[in-house]
């Protein structure tokens, strides 16, 4: 037994343990999990985004909690197991790489995802687009929809097709605007946010990282305004927009 099976082993023992000792533990269930798993798993993209080596491998300690409390939870109401959950995945990565236990042969990794899709139609999904969740973010959930329509071929051939759909977007969203109505202008900026998480995919870029990235430099240089403003005795409350513009360019610059 190798270090790594050493160390699951007893994390399935003190998960034993703490859900028959621990007043907290005892009480959970999946429903209780469920917003903590949500929080866990977010801290874990915020640590990948940061590229925060240190902080990755703790958040995935309390993933991999999280899936061992669930099949604890699972086993209690006899619906499955640690070694049953474990056992799906492998035989899903088995069924689902042919090219690798299989006799197919494949050119890329492209060709991976297009039959990676194939076979999920065969297990019995209804559509490509399966699995995607609902409850996903909703730039994750475009870049994902657009990736499982690719596969089936439903993509532009170059990201100046895309460009150009871009922009026809922005001219629906600025005649809607003319137009003055609301529920348009909303349909309008949808498709063009649709069409630029579109865009950022040929561009190889992760749009949803993207913006969390200009969130948090959004973030750093918005409170780096207050805290140059408060050395100087000001409120950004009772600036101007010229004022605040001017400062906001002052800290842009000493950021850059």
């Amino acid at each position: 037994m190798n270090q790594a099976e050493t160390q699951f082993l007893r994390l399935v023992n003190i998960m034993d343990e703490l859900r028959e000792k621990c007043p907290w533990d005892k009480k959970q269930t999946i429903d209780t999990l469920r917003q903590l798993t949500i929080e866990e798993t977010y801290e874990l993209a915020d640590a990948i985004t940061e590229h925060d080596w240190k902080s990755i491998k703790e958040e995935l300690g309390d993933l991999l909690l999280h899936i061992v409390f669930y099949a604890k939870i699972g086993k209690e109401n006899n619906q499955f197991s640690l070694d049953e959950v474990i056992s799906g995945v492998c035989e899903k990565l088995i069924s689902r790489h042919p090219h690798i236990y299989g006799d197919v042969k494949v050119e890329n990794d492209e060709e991976v995802k297009q039959n990676w899709e194939k076979l999920k139609l065969k297990e019995g999904k209804k559509s490509v687009l399966s699995g995607v969740p609902l409850s996903l973010p909703s730039v994750v959930k475009a870049m994902r929809l657009q990736e499982k329509a690719k596969q089936v071929g439903f993509e532009w051939e170059n990201a100046g097709q895309v460009w150009e759909k871009v922009k026809e977007e922005e001219n629906e969203l600025l005649d809607a605007i003319k137009n003055d109505d609301q529920q348009n202008i909303e349909e309008e900026f949808g498709d063009l946010l649709f069409s630029l998480v579109n865009y950022s995919r040929f561009l190889k870029i992760d749009a949803e990282n993207a913006l969390e990235k200009t969130n948090k430099k959004f973030i750093s240089r918005f409170m780096a305004m207050e805290e140059a403003a408060a050395k100087k005795g000001l409120d950004l409350h009772n600036m101007s927009l010229i004022e605040l513009d001017e400062l906001w360019n002052q800290i842009k610059s000493q950021k850059s």
